[in-house]
């Protein structure tokens, strides 16, 4: 039986290309999320002249949210109150948005979309910035129940 090839990100990789990889990998089959993640890397490396990893770690700042906003239920009424998002849910907002709107994407293999994805919203555009700006968007339209979120 022929040895499986293992693939591994150039240069190591990081805790957050790590998280990155575990929510592209599908059933378990981490060695061929590892594989989509190096080939989102190297289409990156083509299309841009920046270090990939760079342009990937851009890309997850660009897309992270700052508020949210929580429904909170106050004398029978349900009141959408805007909250500050926790630095570790923001990295797991971004990531899930960026690899959600790539999957939602048809066509093409999915480290083309990927690449596609992180290359827009590294340049502020695309589904999962569009995403983070709706959000803060409807943070700022409910501003004024945020007195409401001490209760």
């Amino acid at each position: 039986m022929p040895q499986k090839k293992v693939y591994y990100i150039p240069e190591g990789s990081s805790p957050l290309q790590e998280k990155f990889i575990n929510c592209i990998m599908k059933a378990g089959k981490k060695n061929l999320a590892r594989k989509i993640f190096a080939d989102t890397l190297a289409v990156i490396g083509k299309k841009e002249s920046k270090n990939p990893q760079e342009v990937f770690q851009k890309a997850i700042e660009n897309v992270k949210p700052n508020l949210e906003i929580r429904p909170k239920r106050i004398g029978g009424a349900v009141y959408q109150i805007p909250v500050e998002v926790a630095p570790r849910r923001q990295i797991s907002l971004a990531i899930r948005w960026i690899v959600s709107s790539a999957r939602g994407t048809r066509g093409r293999d999915m480290a083309s979309k990927l690449a596609s994805e992180i290359l827009a919203a590294y340049a502020e555009q695309g589904s999962a910035f569009k995403k983070k700006e709706e959000l803060h968007r409807m943070a700022q339209a409910n501003k004024a129940f945020a007195h409401l979120a001490r209760f």
